[in-house]
């Protein structure tokens, strides 16, 4: 596809299985469920898993949990053959209740607007976690987190690998480690088989760093440089890693760093928007050479390379923004040092 111009487009495109996905979900024994289901990757993951089950001709349920704060969302999901749940994933007497199903997607979690209600980033990312881990203990758990419990690093040094030990800044990133924590402890006390899936800066077209960079390029607002570079993965590749982690859950949980190969310039990036949009470049920030960054080779080494290289991604980005795509107003805050979201 040359271009990516309508959200039926951008959609049906997160949710097209390849041929990996459709091998798994033929492999794969027993139901799944979504938990967090509702946010910005739930609902395309949950359509693109549906999708490869029928491709492999597996009548699973797919199921997926959310308080569904909309209905328009809720019925999407049910009218692409999902069960829908409404749970309040905090409320521990609503977490019993939900089936038990021999595969769990965790994608709760609060980032945005986590420095003004810090105790409630905490709650979302730490006993949340528990309520969940207790009941799916018998489950093998895929659990999202991110590569903020990581230090900053040299650019030049390349991404953080998951040997390495985590240096989380902030609240919201010292949370996510205490996510981790959480499944790991019941993990160990019940031999729960899980996945530790730490992304880094997943792009739907609709929000993600690129799409910040290119909006403020589009818009004339200053690009900020204080953090120099960034790693980026197609939303679509994304989806098709955490269904397939499943198959890499293990008790201890195994970590796994989740995003592209290439370590984008910031600068380099403004720049090719500037060019693309016609537009004059503003910069703004010092940068002291650190970044938020992943070495993702074991991912790729178990899953394959994603499928959309950066430099596809960012023409769909430059598209989407000319033809005046949707967004989600959620932005990323990726040039945020001191963990303050």
């Amino acid at each position: 596809m040359t271009s990516i111009e309508t959200t039926e487009q951008l959609d049906a495109l997160l949710t097209l299985p390849n041929d990996a996905d459709i091998a798994f979900s033929g492999r794969l024994a027993g139901d799944v469920m979504i938990l967090g289901a509702g946010g910005k990757m739930g609902p395309t993951l949950a359509k693109r898993l549906r999708r490869a089950s029928d491709a492999a001709g597996r009548s699973r349920r797919v199921l997926a949990a959310s308080r569904f704060q909309s209905g328009d969302a809720r019925r999407e999901l049910e009218e692409a053959g999902i069960e829908t749940v409404s749970c309040d994933l905090l409320d521990g007497a609503e977490v019993a209740a939900l089936p038990q199903v021999e595969n769990v997607l965790f994608l709760a979690g609060r980032k945005f607007g986590s420095s003004g209600d810090p105790e409630l980033t905490w709650a979302m990312n730490t006993l949340v976690p528990a309520n969940v881990a207790r009941h799916f203990r018998d489950s093998r758990i895929v659990v999202f987190s991110t590569g903020n419990v990581y230090p900053f690093v040299r650019v030049e040094r390349g991404g953080c690998p998951e040997s390495d030990e985590p240096a989380p800044r902030g609240e919201y990133a010292q949370s996510c480690l205490g996510r981790e924590r959480i499944f790991e402890y019941y993990a160990k006390q019940f031999g729960t088989a899980c996945l530790v899936f730490r992304l880094n800066y997943a792009i739907d077209l609709r929000y993600g760093v690129l799409v910040d960079i290119a909006r403020h390029v589009h818009e004339g607002s200053p690009v900020d440089l204080c953090v120099p570079a960034v790693n980026i993965i197609w939303q679509g590749d994304a989806n098709s890693y955490a269904m397939r982690s499943l198959e890499l859950c293990a008790s201890p949980p195994r970590y796994l760093n989740v995003t592209g190969p290439e370590t984008i310039s910031v600068r380099r990036a403004a720049e090719f928007f500037s060019r693309r949009f016609d537009r004059t470049l503003h910069l703004t920030g010092e940068s002291e050479g650190l970044a938020l960054l992943s070495n993702a080779g074991a991912c790729h080494a178990a899953l394959g390379y994603p499928q959309v290289p950066a430099e596809q991604l960012m023409e769909w980005v430059a598209r989407w923004i000319e033809v005046g795509g949707a967004s989600l107003h959620k932005a990323t805050k990726f040039q945020v040092m001191d963990g303050k979201f």
